[in-house]
């Protein structure tokens, strides 16, 4: 159950308080009906809720604190997880994590971004922006997946790559630019998912790929809606309208024909049950790996490529 209620769930807690109250009087009062009744109620409420959310309010859910983060799904979707550290250049970026992995018996390479989930675990993740270092790692990792012949499969979720000036001195434009080349060429199949945030550069430096999934409640797009805002309207105020104009929900970008497929998450959001996210999430990667791995790799590559340069193409 989530701890953090944002403003357009408060109806929902609400009736959810109201039962957890009648649930501790129920052995003294014959009320089983009517808490039938208001569980129902929620679960209308949640549905009507959800079904006409706004492109902010869903920037907010993918925010979530209590959102399940890449550590979170590893091990509800993946087994024998052996994490590999360093860009053997400078440093290990905490931000990024990944190693070798099976997936229903088959060997994969996962690499996602990771988030804290306080204070302390923030500033040691850095909230979940990557440095150079991070990207040169995860260009190892995907490297050495190729070697063997593995596949890739990477989990997005970052508010972007770090903008400090020692990241910049360190060749952070560089080391994305390089992931988006490399990528592009790698002769093994290689999934993306985007499961909460998807922001800019520091989303695409792990996000070339053969498919490109995201989850019901995530976004994905070149700035945030604030720093949107900022720019456009010099305040942060005008956020909701960027949201709108940016067009960087789920729907948005399978119209645009960006990615190839959203997956569902459990009502309410993949925050309310990471358990359930999980398992839907492992069902769609099996499903899609499994078609990947029947396309021999230049194939895959060819595909690859024309795909992304199909991108942002227009007719007059």
């Amino acid at each position: 159950m989530a701890k953090t209620v944002l403003d357009f769930e408060k109806p929902i807690a609400e009736l959810e308080k109201k039962i957890a109250e009648m649930r501790a009087v129920m052995q003294d009062l014959q009320i089983g009906d009517e808490i039938a009744a208001l569980e129902k109620r929620i679960e209308e409420l949640r549905r009507s809720v959800y079904a006409n959310l706004t492109r902010w309010q869903k920037v907010q859910i993918a925010r979530h604190p209590d959102r399940p983060y890449t550590l979170d799904y590893i091990p509800r979707v993946f087994t024998d997880f052996i994490e590999m550290h360093g860009d053997r250049h400078y440093a290990d970026d905490k931000a990024i994590v990944g190693g070798f992995a099976q997936l229903e018996g088959r060997t994969v390479m996962v690499i996602g971004h990771q988030k804290g989930r306080d204070t302390k675990s923030n500033l040691y993740r850095n909230f979940g922006m990557p440095n150079p270092e991070g990207y040169r790692k995860a260009l190892r990792l995907m490297e050495t997946a190729a070697k063997f012949h593995k596949p890739v499969i990477t989990l997005i979720d970052t508010p972007g790559a770090y903008p400090g000036l020692e990241a910049e001195e360190r060749g952070q434009a560089e080391a994305i630019a390089r992931n988006l080349f490399v990528m592009s060429q790698l002769p093994t199949p290689i999934i993306v998912a985007i499961i909460g945030e998807g922001a800019s550069g520091g989303a695409l430096g792990i996000g070339v790929g053969d498919r490109i999934l995201m989850m019901e409640y995530t976004w994905y797009s070149v700035i945030a809606p604030e720093s949107c805002s900022s720019i456009l309207w010099r305040s942060w105020d005008f956020k909701e309208q960027a949201a709108e104009a940016l067009r960087l929900t789920a729907p948005d970008l399978l119209e645009q024909g960006i990615i190839d497929r959203i997956i569902p998450e459990p009502p309410g959001g993949a925050h309310r049950d990471h358990d359930e996210a999980a398992r839907i999430l492992k069902s769609v990667l099996v499903e899609e790996l499994e078609a990947l791995v029947r396309i021999k790799p230049d194939q895959l590559v060819k595909q690859r490529i024309k795909k992304f340069a199909a991108m942002g193409t227009v007719e007059e």
